[in-house]
């Protein structure tokens, strides 16, 4: 299932009040951290207008403000700030996070992009230092109306579960920058997904028919996972969509009539007779919830899909990429689910997806994909 949020021009994107919250601490030393986060911020920076306003708070030791709210137009004054910033001290992310959100709210732009940007290695380890807390303090400032975004710099001691959390309780997104290409990625070709939130909350729930599955599995979003009686219970957090922001979920499936290995036949349940209502030739049902990025009623999008019988062979590209990058995901982790699919398979089911390919990410996921065979016991 692909889901795809609208796409907004830049001349159309509203007004932007946005505090970057940088972590100097002494483990953002090394060049894939505070340097590469810098130039990061650098590109950020190209792709705002001149009525948008950056401030920047930095943390360690101590947290304070390097930069107050400056118009972008003025970017010689942003670009000297972030340049003098310099790593070194523990890490009070608390204490930071409480700094921007109050510079946040205190510049708050009426119908306009609010929103806090953390960028770390995601190393608390002085102050507010629970997941609990951050969490619980980032929940409530995003009733607000001033959303969080999280970028994650580094590796060793990033900690990707929590900066994950941080940004979803935050109505925001989290990414994970490791090179130029990828900033360029996350805060160029996709600002509008990072920084424009269109719906919140969002919900997605799947009916399969009996008549047609007799069974099927999800692909990941292991921490994504709702009650299904959460699906219509508004109070209930979810994720966000961003401005051009595209999901994809997967689920394998097994068609009735298909043996099923080591599973018995289900004793109170007819396998054979379905009932009128799964005549229909659909094979499931899609249901989409959101709401608006300041409204607190969901909406709901419903859609029923009938298989039409198309093979592997004749998927779309996206299909056929989307495919392969959930195989190689199985693959690293040795899933039971991953079949006899190796490295080739996927290499060649990834190339016959590639399409276009207009920024080059799907082949950047080849190189990958090529690194990862090199490097796997024979």
């Amino acid at each position: 299932m692909g889901l795809k949020g609208l796409e907004i021009a830049q001349e159309d994107r509203p007004q932007a009040n946005l505090v970057f919250l940088i972590d100097v601490s002494g483990s953002m030393r090394t060049p894939n951290k505070l340097p590469l986060l810098k130039q990061s911020m650098k590109m950020l920076l190209d792709g705002l207008n001149g009525d948008d306003r950056v401030s920047m708070v930095v943390y360690a030791g101590a947290s304070g403000l390097v930069l107050p709210p400056t118009y972008c137009d003025e970017r010689r004054t942003i670009l000297a700030a972030l340049n003098n910033l310099q790593a070194g001290g523990s890490t009070n992310g608390g204490a930071g996070i409480q700094l921007a959100y109050d510079l946040a709210e205190k510049n708050f732009i009426r119908d306009g992009v609010n929103r806090v940007l953390l960028a770390t290695d995601g190393d608390f380890n002085v102050g507010t230092t629970s997941r609990g807390d951050l969490t619980t303090l980032i929940e409530e400032k995003a009733k607000s109306g001033v959303f969080l975004s999280v970028l994650g710099f580094g590796m060793g001691n990033l900690r990707d579960a929590t900066l994950e959390s941080l940004a979803d309780k935050g109505n925001g997104n989290y990414a994970y920058i490791d090179t130029e290409l990828e900033a360029r990625k996350v805060l160029v070709d996709q600002i509008g997904a990072t920084l424009v939130t269109i719906a919140k909350d969002v919900k997605i729930q799947v009916e399969f028919n009996p008549a047609e599955v007799q069974a099927y599995r999800l692909i990941g979003y292991e921490n994504r996972m709702l009650a299904a009686k959460d699906f219509n219970d508004d109070t209930k957090d979810a994720g966000e969509i961003g401005a051009g922001h595209t999901v994809t979920a997967l689920y394998e499936i097994v068609p009735v009539g298909v043996e099923l290995n080591g599973v018995d036949p289900l004793k109170y349940q007819s396998t054979t007779e379905p009932s009128t209502a799964d005549d229909s030739g659909e094979m499931m049902t899609v249901k989409l919830r959101y709401k608006q990025p300041d409204g607190d009623t969901s909406k709901l999008i419903e859609q029923s899909v009938v298989d039409d019988g198309q093979t592997l062979d004749e998927a779309s590209d996206d299909f056929a990429f989307a495919a392969s990058v959930a195989t190689f995901g199985m693959l690293l982790r040795s899933s039971d689910y991953s079949g006899d699919f190796s490295y080739d398979d996927i290499l060649s089911l990834a190339e016959s997806g590639l399409g276009e390919d207009t920024f080059g990410y799907r082949n950047e996921f080849l190189d990958m994909v090529k690194k990862a065979n090199q490097l796997s016991p024979r």
